[in-house]
């Protein structure tokens, strides 16, 4: 059987905006709709399902519940645990691991104090356990251990206080903190309803944005197979890139204003550039009903129109601007119209 290409995304990554806890991948041009589908699905998976290390339990000498106090520390027992779950851990293996802190006299305790076995790197040094008097002293002990979202205290069954002394505590393992995307359409060749997915993504550093993505990517991949009921149809043999879409053959290029763009671009209905319902509704009302009437008005001929504002002006000249377009063109339709027959005509020859 013949199947339908589909048009193959490229993704980049801006660089101007990357750091060891925010990157923003770009991905374009996805065939219409999969925006909305590809975006919440990596967004869902990325907040729920990336693996993190988090300290699950501690030994704080001198202390066997949460609600005691340690001589010598100016913060509660609770406060200083509320501290040691906003511990930041990069697990280098994946395995258990344990940490220990010893500070003892007036100073502040960070997370900079605290001494990992190997496989850990604490990323937040400047990080506050806790305050200490000229008396105080403070000595715990940490469990790491590495999961999935968030897991309540695994207290033992049947017992209160432990023997060790041993608190343990409900830890947030993923190292996503915020995830959200927004989606643009973008032009291909002559066809201008394909989607641009911008995601944006917040970790705490533990995990580059760029490894996040790819975790996602593997489990939404490993989930998916499973629903092939029969040999996978190779899309990513028969399907095209951008560049497939926009060579010669499929590109309409005049002199003029609209060098560069696909000429049929001028002769769609307005509907398709996708304006808020109260801006379309005031072009429409004006007869303006092709892109070519909007491109060929000036900025005063727009404010001109019946309740149309300046914020409608401005949001019409920010989608135009999405296409390579924008107000007083001056484009002639038989000058594209002519253009359209010569194509057709180098394409038949």
């Amino acid at each position: 059987m013949n199947y339908r290409p589909l048009i193959l995304p490229k993704l980049s990554w801006e660089k101007k905006l990357s750091s060891s806890t925010y990157g923003e991948l770009v991905v374009q041009p996805l065939e219409p709709g999969f925006g909305t589908t590809l975006g919440n699905a990596l967004r869902r998976v990325m907040l729920s399902s990336v693996e993190g290390s988090a300290v699950t339990s501690v030994i704080i000498k001198g202390v066997n519940n949460e609600f005691s106090s340690v001589k010598g520390v100016i913060e509660d027992t609770l406060h200083v645990l509320l501290n040691i779950k906003e511990v930041v851990i990069k697990n280098n293996t994946g395995q258990p691991g344990k940490m220990r802190l010893f500070v003892k006299g007036e100073g502040v305790a960070k997370v900079a104090d605290i001494k990992a076995d190997e496989h850990l790197e604490l990323i937040n040094n400047d990080h506050v356990i806790a305050h200490l008097a000229v008396d105080g002293e403070l000595d715990i002990e940490f469990f790491v251990e590495t999961g999935r979202g968030y897991i309540p205290a695994q207290w033992p069954q049947g017992t209160a206080l432990q023997a060790d002394g041993r608190i343990y505590l409900d830890a947030m393992f993923s190292p996503v903190k915020r995830v959200e995307y927004h989606i643009e359409k973008t032009r291909v060749g002559q066809e201008i309803d394909y989607d641009k997915l911008t995601v944006g993504i917040h970790t705490n550093g533990a995990v580059a944005p760029q490894d996040v993505v790819h975790y996602s990517t593997s489990v939404l991949r490993t989930q998916l197979e499973h629903f092939l009921l029969a040999t996978e149809i190779p899309f990513n043999e028969i399907s095209r890139s951008e560049e497939d879409f926009t060579g010669k053959e499929g590109r309409l290029d005049v002199e003029g204003p609209t060098k560069g763009l696909p000429v049929e671009l001028f002769l769609k209905p307005i509907d398709e550039l996708e304006f808020s319902v109260r801006a379309h509704n005031c072009l429409i009302g004006a007869g303006i009903k092709r892109v070519i009437d909007l491109v060929n008005l000036t900025d005063e001929d727009v404010l001109k129109i019946k309740n149309f504002g300046r914020k409608s002006l401005r949001e019409v000249k920010e989608i135009l601007a999405a296409f390579g377009l924008h107000l007083g063109m001056n484009v002639k339709e038989l000058d594209l119209k002519k253009a359209i027959k010569e194509q057709e005509g180098n394409l038949k020859s």
